[in-house]
């Protein structure tokens, strides 16, 4: 026993350590940010990035030189500026940093889409609905130019979340629909489950409740074959909303004490305090007010610890609910709060918005409808304002995904880049050996394969000197830019930019693996990549890992 207690003891003090450092390490980050804010130069750049380097914030170190353009290190440490108040939960301040980044994006491409997005899911943080469609649909403007459908349906299951948000689920409808297409021709089955969960919350909100639970159970199945155990447990959150709508409450609560420890246990607490309080209304929704207390208690709890007056509102108005007849004076000092927290709401709500709100919560209607209306009411109210937040939960998760993991379908292509390298390498062994037996005999390319064969020289040749563009590779090929389009569409069924993009990454994991002291900056150069950080972050969202980390990968998976 004095040994345990010893334990104990070591253990709180661990913890207490850490804590401190975590503390100490953001202080040193905003600080250094302080600094750059009042001295834009490349020592205190560096220094920035080393500290976020130092909180594992990123993977990879950025350093500039002396002579960085003073606008390049100011749209770089922004952005990451943004990033970072936005993981701390500090929206206005991140919302700041993004919009002082976003004029340093010159022209449309991914990078400012990011910063875009960025801007999006902060303002639906801050209930700012018409900004944050406003950013929203900028970033999806940029994306459909892309071609690249993993992200387009990402840009409009993001889309379909604010308009959830703004209680316009028929506007949120066709967006889901149309990033639903997208999904199923970029063949990414995660992208998918959570468009599907959206279509679960969207339908939940347009009274459809059985085509939500079939969207809800499709969104779990996928889940669940990907071995996705806390995404999984967001699709049982969806199905138990569905549940709640089609008045099956003993199943919904079933569904409630089955994953909320492993939301908990995966440290996602805004999926878990959504659960708390989707639990309360379950039980609430069965006259059992007591029960429901401390699920909505709880969930008060951390949506105030996280700076979630959106939620938070919800869950006192389900303590007033579960305080209705227990305890007239507590019901009152909940209904209290929620006004005060509505009222703080409404100062970050478009007009149009607002009237809506004030039309569905107006306290004068709440104080006139007797008990039974009051309560059916309510009921509706709160199921629709936790799915919505649930669905912004969800496209903040799968925007996360979008920026770091769009492996399957770059990978599928950069193998495909690969076996006609070797097809390549192949025939030109055979014309070096015309007059000596053959062991056998090797077909020849067909007329698409020599068309991609030629297409990825020509980018390879290109890439260390920054000449690869689609209008540059047409040129070369003798062809206008839109019939070079049209040609590489049939050869490989992919964009121009999703080609060349892959032929780049099959380039970098062959400098890598090949070339073991080469560094990464060198790398990054001969890929087409002006700076390493950018090139870190389009290798990893292809490969899953930093540069480094893969290289280290390939090399223990040899010595071994």
């Amino acid at each position: 026993m004095k040994r345990f207690r010893e334990t104990i003891c070591q253990l709180s003090v661990l913890l207490i350590c850490m804590t401190a450092s975590i503390n100490t390490t953001a202080q040193s980050v905003e600080q250094t940010l302080k600094q750059f804010d009042s001295k834009a130069d490349a020592a205190t750049a560096n220094q920035f990035f080393a500290e976020l380097l130092k909180a594992e914030f990123i993977d990879e170190k950025v350093t500039f030189a002396g002579s960085a353009p003073a606008d390049s290190m100011r749209q770089q440490v922004w952005y990451w500026a943004a990033e970072w108040m936005y993981d701390r939960q500090q929206y206005e301040t991140a919302a700041q940093y993004g919009k002082k980044a976003l004029p340093l994006y010159h022209g449309g491409n991914d990078s400012k889409a990011d910063c875009l997005n960025l801007l999006g899911l902060i303002y639906v943080r801050m209930g700012d609905v018409k900004n944050a469609a406003m950013y929203a649909k900028q970033c999806l403007e940029i994306d459909m130019r892309s071609g690249d459908d993993d992200r387009i349906s990402s840009s409009m299951n993001t889309v379909a979340g604010i308009y959830m948000a703004g209680y316009q689920a028929k506007e949120a409808e066709q967006y889901v629909l149309g990033a639903l297409k997208h999904a199923e021709k970029a063949n990414n089955p995660a992208r998918k489950a959570v468009i599907m969960g959206m279509a679960s919350e969207i339908y939940h909100s347009l009274g459809n409740d059985d085509k939500a639970l079939s969207y809800a159970e499709k969104a779990y199945q996928t889940d669940s074959m990907l071995k996705r155990e806390p995404q999984a447990s967001i699709r049982l959150s969806q199905k138990g909303s569905a549940l709640l709508g089609l008045h099956r409450y003993s199943e919904a609560e079933s569904i409630y004490r089955k994953i909320m420890p492993v939301l908990k246990a995966s440290g996602d607490y805004h999926s878990y305090a959504i659960a708390l309080n989707r639990m309360g209304m379950s039980l609430l929704c069965q006259e059992k007010q007591r029960e429901a207390i401390p699920y909505y208690k709880e969930a008060a709890a951390l949506f105030s610890k996280m700076g979630d007056i959106y939620n938070e509102m919800h869950s006192h108005r389900g303590l007033y609910e579960s305080y209705w007849k227990l305890n007239p004076d507590s019901a009152k000092a909940e209904l209290d709060y929620f006004d005060l927290l509505k009222d703080s709401l409404y100062s970050h709500s478009t007009a149009d918005a607002l009237s809506r709100y004030n039309a569905e919560f107006g306290n004068n209607q709440l104080q006139q409808e007797n008990e039974q209306e009051r309560k059916a009411h309510k009921r509706t109210i709160i199921i629709c304002i936790i799915a919505i937040a649930l669905v912004a939960a969800c496209a903040w998760a799968a925007l996360r995904i979008s920026r770091r993991r769009q492996e399957q379908k770059i990978q599928e292509l950069v193998r495909e880049i690969e076996n006609l390298k070797n097809t390549k390498a192949d025939k030109a062994a055979k014309d070096d050996n015309t007059e000596q037996e053959q062991p056998a005999q090797m077909a020849e390319p067909d007329e698409d394969r020599l068309f991609l064969m030629r297409v990825i020289e020509i980018v390879n040749e290109g890439l260390p000197v920054g000449d690869y563009s689609v209008e540059s590779v047409a040129s070369k090929m003798n062809m206008s830019v839109q019939t070079f389009r049209r040609r590489l569409q049939s050869a490989a069924g992919e964009s121009p930019k999703a080609y060349i993009s892959a032929i780049q990454m099959n380039r970098a994991s062959t400098l890598l693996t090949e070339n073991p002291d080469m560094p990464i900056l060198q790398v990054a150069g001969l890929c087409g990549f002006d700076e390493t950080s950018s090139f870190s972050h389009t290798f990893k969202r292809v490969y899953g890992c930093s540069p480094k980390q893969y290289r280290e990968q390939h090399h223990a998976a040899s010595d071994s």
